[in-house]
């Protein structure tokens, strides 16, 4: 046996094994090279397959027989960038006349198995350009995110699509979202990887866990507030309408209206403030909304309502101040008056693996019906896995990385010198201990003693 033929042996050994074992490695190195050569020599042929090719224009068949020759065979659209990805590739084509891009995604499945791709997803940019992406193995297994993510004020990258982009928690386009997911679905690492995204933002975080804290005090230390029982949730809340009453006389006193004033320099929210004067944007994490929604007694109901009002009335009128993160395993209209008009206010949709059909509707009935078949179409065994969608109707599947909670802690105290102090927040502020300057050792002899 040649050298040349072990060296090749060798090479598709190693091959093979980085494609079962490391298929991020084994695209990078083989895989995006032969997906490339495979789209270029098929593409003629797949899309005429696909029955995404036009007939010939009549000048062109008009030229064909004044000059005696065959008759044009029919157009593909014409590629415009072929951008190979570190997950896949990324394709744009130029349609051609009477060609639309419901035809494309109609398309995707017939696409992945002719192309030999993992998954395609298509979207249109703008009028005739549609942009195919294409992922070469399953993201979604083994969630990376990218070293470098597009991190903006409020926005935070935490999970990863199945088409292989980043998913952004943006608060400023989408102030509040309701997150689903029954136990055991990775609702909880959801949660850590928000917290342990907004943690070196300049922003306060409030916590509402009514499971005596054990999802949310362990990150105490870059919580601005925390509540632990329904009764602390209700003075909480309600110390949170009254902040953003206040929020709004400040804006409402720095707008300055007048005719002499452009208006560009108009002040209708926080963000058109001046730095100097625009107060701290507060995000509320509410890991267990039943719990405020449940009642036994006539008291507790009355709580339950004044708790319901306060989220409803931060939802409605909070998106220049205060952001809300709703979860819960289990969100329905059963939970009582209320609750729908919440729902309504959540623009943001993402829901785990649940339970029941009717917790799904309740997250995409009436804006994505498609999702909610996505949705309770989640196997137990792949946690971590959710559909998230928005009011535009667009949703998609994603992951977040596995984040325990030891490296959410970390995170927390690590960027603990930027929780920020509010007055009107200072009642709830958990009482935490300072952070040790330097490991104690260890010993395991008992210390001196005079």
């Amino acid at each position: 046996m040649t050298w040349p033929t072990v060296l090749l042996l060798v090479v598709v050994a190693a091959a093979g094994l980085l494609r079962w074992r490391r298929p991020a490695w084994y695209w990078m190195t083989f895989g995006v090279t032969f997906a490339v050569v495979r789209v270029v020599v098929r593409y003629a042929s797949v899309m005429e397959a696909c029955g995404l090719t036009v007939p010939p224009s009549r000048w062109r068949l008009m030229l064909a027989r004044m000059a005696n020759r065959p008759a044009p065979e029919s157009r593909a659209p014409r590629i415009l960038r072929l951008r190979p990805t570190h997950t896949g590739l990324v394709l744009r084509l130029k349609l051609r006349p009477g060609q639309d891009a419901f035809d494309v995604a109609a398309a995707s499945d017939r696409l992945r198995h002719s192309f030999g791709m993992y998954g395609v997803t298509s979207r249109e940019l703008r009028s005739g350009v549609v942009e195919i992406r294409m992922t070469g193995y399953d993201v979604l297994k083994r969630v990376q995110m990218p070293a470098k993510t597009d991190t903006r004020p409020m926005r935070v990258p935490v999970a990863l699509r199945e088409d292989g982009s980043v998913h952004y928690r943006d608060y400023r386009a989408v102030p509040h979202g309701l997150t689903l997911g029954a136990t055991e679905s990775g609702k909880s690492v959801y949660q850590r990887n928000l917290v342990a995204g907004l943690a070196p933002h300049h922003v306060a975080l409030v916590g509402i866990d009514c499971k005596q804290g054990v999802e949310l005090f362990p990150l105490a230390r870059r919580f601005s507030a925390l509540a632990d029982n329904p009764d602390t949730a209700l003075e909480l809340l309600e110390a949170l309408v009254s902040h953003m009453q206040d929020v709004y006389q400040l804006i409402r006193a720095e707008q300055r209206i007048s005719v002499a004033v452009p208006d560009a320099e108009i002040a209708a929210d926080i963000w058109d403030l001046p730095e100097d004067l625009r107060p701290v944007p507060v995000v509320v994490l509410v890991d267990e909304v039943a719990e405020l929604a449940l009642f036994a007694s006539k008291e507790e109901e009355k709580r339950r309502d004044r708790i319901i009002t306060a989220l409803v009335r931060l939802a409605q009128l909070g998106r220049a101040a205060v952001y809300l993160e709703i979860c819960g395993q289990r969100f329905g209209s059963e939970l009582g008056k209320g609750i729908t008009m919440l729902r309504a206010q959540l623009t943001g949709r993402t829901a785990h693996r649940v339970n029941d059909e009717t917790s799904a509707n309740m997250a995409f009935g009436d804006i994505a019906p498609d999702a909610v078949l996505a949705a309770i179409q989640i196997p137990a065994e792949t946690r971590g896995i959710a559909i998230a969608g928005d009011s535009t109707g667009g949703w998609h599947r994603i992951r977040a990385p596995h984040t325990t909670l030891r490296q959410a802690v970390n995170v927390c105290n690590k960027h603990a010198d930027r929780t920020p102090e509010l007055p009107a927040l200072a009642p709830f502020r958990p009482a935490v201990a300072a952070l040790p300057s330097a490991r104690v050792p260890l010993s395991k002899t008992a210390p001196a003693t005079a």
